[in-house]
């Protein structure tokens, strides 16, 4: 059995149903394990394995994306780590058994630079996602040659589309390649900004559920 030793955003060591937590050179992290055929024991056990699963389904699918977007939170701890803490704390909602995300309260960025302005989304075109914003530079912190970051998830397939670096605020919009398998699926939109050399990043501004074409 897992211990958790500061509560839900700090560490924990050993197993919480399909999850595992440790310590490397002092950073925490938690990694995914194969889902035993043995049934949990307890019912807090249950509990704590579909908080997890769910949120793990959700966040696996941009791994690379969350390294970018939560890389000023990874304070002792993975930016996976850093970005599981704060969906278990503000976009799980439900009661046992039954758990679920709200992708509206989720962020897949974190950070202090100025958020988007006006975002949107649409899926009009056979496998393409465009998103749009107003160009918000001079406002806050945001300037004209920060980049856009985006994540396009579906809940269906557990998968994800991601841009690192895209199209500049200025530029005021952005279309994605979606894949095929995405056709006639919805799918959620987060829209970020980065600096050019990824310092700083803005939190993600949801856009919403569209399906894609």
């Amino acid at each position: 059995m897992g211990k958790i030793s500061q509560g839900i955003l700090g560490g924990f060591s050993g197993k919480v149903g399909t999850v595992i937590g440790g310590s490397w050179k002092g950073i925490d992290y938690m990694r995914s394990i194969p889902v035993s055929v043995a049934k949990p024991r307890t019912a807090a056990q249950v509990q704590q394995r579909t908080m997890f699963t769910s949120v793990l389904d959700f966040l696996q699918s941009m791994t690379s994306f969350l390294r970018v977007g939560f890389k000023n939170y990874a304070i002792k701890m993975t930016t996976f780590n850093a970005a599981m803490a704060y969906t278990l704390k503000n976009a799980v909602y439900g009661e046992d058994p039954k758990y679920f995300i709200v992708y509206s309260d989720a962020l897949t960025s974190r950070g202090s630079l100025t958020g988007a302005l006006n975002g949107a989304a649409a899926s009009t075109v056979p496998g393409q996602v465009n998103i749009s914003w107003t160009d918000n530079s001079g406002e806050g912190t945001a300037l004209v040659g920060e980049l856009a970051n985006v994540v396009i998830y579906n809940p269906t397939k557990d998968q994800a589309v991601t841009v690192i670096g895209g199209n500049t605020r200025s530029g005021g919009a952005q279309s994605v390649t979606a894949p095929a398998i995405f056709a006639g699926e919805e799918v959620h939109v987060y829209l970020a900004f980065q600096t050019a050399n990824q310092p700083d990043v803005s939190n993600s501004a949801y856009l919403g559920q569209v399906v894609a074409s």
